[in-house]
């Protein structure tokens, strides 16, 4: 093994340095986080196969890797903590000879036996990618490090890019889209494809909105132009600022200081009346003018004044805006649809429905013609994979589809084996037929989870429970401060949800 150098956007990966880490994220996280999110935990989660899947794992200062059986796959032995790029492929990096002075560390990959792939390569690694709120690695590809140069092989090692750049990483929130350096200049390579799509000879590369499709933004010499998605040069770097908003065709730019709305010919289609455009919907521009905003048309006819403290489109003629510290819709008429007195509202786009905070920290949710449907609610879970939404109406815990019609446990989750069931204030489960398999006998309980293990609670402490009812780990472990309480067999998930690591 050769040794690698590490980027400073690559994480330190010594023991004492990663649970120090873990302990200020978690001080963070805690500062933050509002009462409201203390009293509903919303986890917006997708179908993940039970079949074949990975998870880092840490006990005793030791770092391994579990299955979602809770087999131990690799023991933890390791002294630092073992990557595993995909939870659904046997592939993971183990570190060793961490030196963080000189920011260098080995690195080898071995699968689901122990035994060590991908020898051609030196220092493998995963490349790791964040929208701002998850943590990702990069699917199917790795870069490799040969003669102080970095190139890009797929999980089976098969050579996607030659070791001839200083630099390769990820391409912050998009995935398929990794930014290359060389002598100090920038380009990309569309993994997916195998290519390079933009030659490195920019300063700065970002994507125009949150998907690649809608084309590159690039800077050189402190001018800005725009690249398409497949490579094709929109704007040369003329501008001063080409801001993230685009629709029909139509971009934001700076120039000569004043912002312009333009088309993809650089002609300009409305000249600066306004501070600036956050958003464009159809013939519409959201604006802000002299700290407020409003609605202008392409041709500069306003639609809505300038009198908001924030505009937002949601569909159709409506907007949520706010006013006086609340919020509410309004139609592009002037016409109030729902009176300003919640303390944010958001829509929530693949579910088509407002989402509408309190001050008391409840929650109301609003069909598309703004009647509320569900009142004074805490929103528990909002599965947009399997559309529907766990909400706790009082003591109970109820299950809506996004028709907001009533639905059981059993005809929401179709691939759990146990349901929670309620009764004199405790918790037990019932099997699909309405067996009871456990006892009303805990203080608190979860759903059985995608694993098909069931976390319980008895006198303030915490263990779980098999797909069958069998007892796993007795109660017995205190997770007070944690957010989220899961497990796998006799492990259960750190406090740092990021890290996605299992302990025991």
């Amino acid at each position: 093994m050769s040794r690698g150098r590490r980027y400073d956007d690559t994480p330190k990966l010594n023991v004492k340095k990663v649970i120090a880490t873990i302990v200020a994220i978690i001080v963070l996280i805690m500062f933050v986080i509002s009462i409201k999110n203390l009293l509903s935990r919303t986890f917006i989660t997708k179908n993940v196969s039970t079949v074949d899947t990975y998870f880092p794992a840490y006990t005793n200062g030791k770092w391994g890797v579990i299955d979602n059986h809770g087999n131990e796959i690799l023991p933890c032995t390791q002294d630092e903590m073992v990557i595993v790029p995909d939870k659904n492929t046997d592939l993971f990096i183990c570190l060793s000879n961490a030196d963080y002075e000189n920011e260098t560390f080995d690195t080898k990959v071995v699968d689901k036996e122990g035994k060590e792939i991908l020898t051609n390569y030196s220092h493998v690694q995963a490349i790791e990618n964040s929208d701002g709120t998850d943590i990702w690695y990069e699917n199917n590809v790795l870069r490799f490090e040969q003669n102080a140069k970095y190139g890009l092989i797929d999980f089976k090692g098969k050579l996607i890019l030659n070791a001839e750049y200083d630099k390769i990483y990820a391409l912050e929130g998009i995935q398929k889209n990794l930014i290359i350096e060389k002598d100090g200049l920038k380009g990309l390579v569309n993994t997916s494809m195998g290519e390079v799509i933009v030659k490195p000879e920019y300063n700065e590369i970002y994507t125009l909105t949150q998907t690649y499709e809608n084309g590159y933004i690039v800077s050189k010499n402190g001018k800005y132009g725009l690249i398409s998605a497949d490579a094709k040069v929109i704007f040369e770097p003329i501008y001063e600022k080409i801001k993230n908003v685009t629709a029909n065709g139509n971009y934001v730019v700076t120039q000569n200081g004043k912002i312009n709305l333009i088309n993809n010919k650089g002609e300009t289609i409305l000249a600066s009346a306004f501070d600036d455009i956050e958003e464009i919907n159809g013939e519409n521009l959201t604006i802000r003018l002299n700290g407020s905003y409003g609605v202008i048309d392409v041709t500069g006819n306003t639609v809505l004044t300038s009198e908001y403290e924030d505009l937002k489109y949601i569909y159709g003629t409506y907007y949520i805006a706010k006013k006086a510290g609340k919020y509410g819709v309004i139609s592009t008429t002037g016409e109030t649809m729902v009176d300003f007195h919640y303390a944010s509202m958001e829509y929530i786009k693949t579910a088509d429905f407002i989402q509408a905070e309190k001050e008391n920290y409840k929650t109301d949710l609003m069909n598309r013609d703004f009647k509320v449907v569900l009142e004074n609610i805490i929103v528990s879970e909002l599965n947009l994979e399997n559309g529907y939404v766990r909400i706790r109406e009082g003591d109970e815990y109820n299950y809506y589809n996004f028709k907001f019609e009533r639905k059981t446990s059993k005809e929401i989750l179709t691939t759990n084996t146990l349901f929670l069931v309620k009764e004199f204030g405790k918790y037990g489960y019932e099997n699909k037929n309405g067996d009871r398999i456990v006892d009303c006998i805990y203080d608190d309980a979860k759903e059985q989870n995608r694993f098909g293990y069931c976390a319980v609670k008895k006198d303030g402490v915490w263990g779980d429970l098999k797909s069958d009812g069998s007892v796993v780990v007795e109660p017995s472990i205190n997770l007070d401060e944690f957010l989220y309480v899961d497990f796998i067999g006799n492990w259960h998930l750190t406090k740092d949800l990021n890290l996605n690591v299992y302990t025991k």
